[in-house]
């Protein structure tokens, strides 16, 4: 994380509204964020803004060499970076919004797992829901989407507003731990069963 941090804050005074962190995430919350990979089988596994890679380690763990592993990254530098880090990941610089056209153009999907770093309290309510569209859209039915949120922007409206949504598009959302060391601190959302692609925008 110490080692990413000038790229961090580069980037987010650079795209505020699409960086949304001025620090990458600790270990800690990348492996509580990353707990739904599975450790057997061949699973696709999608990631969503991963920044310069503190959720993409981690995923790389529990595979260990395993499934399919797609990394969309909108910013060019963070594309860059991760893909030179991570050669087995295939990085792809695009919208999280285009996903399912991305799993499409690729014959993949559906995807077991989604992960994402985007900065969800940065989004207005129509990019909120555009790409938890895409998400829902791209998971299998028994498939799991782990997302954060920092402890302090929960009061926020858009905060609340994400936190709504999950709950119209999944059958169970659960609350994980406070990581307290993270900084700022922070804690995941475990997302389970989409309820099937909205009919409605």
């Amino acid at each position: 994380m110490i080692r990413d941090a000038p790229a961090f804050l580069g980037q987010f005074a650079r795209h505020p509204l699409s960086t949304g962190a001025v620090l990458p995430s600790g270990s800690t919350l990348a492996r509580d964020i990353t707990a739904a990979v599975p450790r057997a089988g061949e699973p696709l596994v999608v990631e969503l803004g991963p920044g310069t890679g503190a959720f993409t380690r981690a995923i790389q763990q529990r595979l260990a060499g395993r499934g399919h592993h797609l990394a969309v990254e909108l910013n060019p530098a963070f594309a860059v970076t991760l893909a030179r880090r991570h050669p087995a990941v295939e990085v792809v610089r695009a919208d999280a919004a285009a996903l399912g056209a991305l799993l499409a153009e690729r014959r993949l999907g559906p995807a077991d797992v989604v992960v994402s770093g985007l900065p969800w309290a940065a989004f207005a309510a129509a990019r909120q829901r555009a790409i938890l569209h895409a998400v829902v859209g791209a998971l299998g039915s028994g498939g799991t989407f782990t997302t954060f949120a920092y402890r302090h922007a929960l009061p926020a409206r858009p905060a609340r507003r994400f936190h709504r949504l999950l709950r119209e598009l999944f059958d169970e959302v659960t609350v994980g731990r406070t990581v307290w060391r993270n900084l700022p601190p922070a804690l995941v959302y475990h997302c389970r069963r989409p309820l099937g692609p909205p009919t409605t925008g």
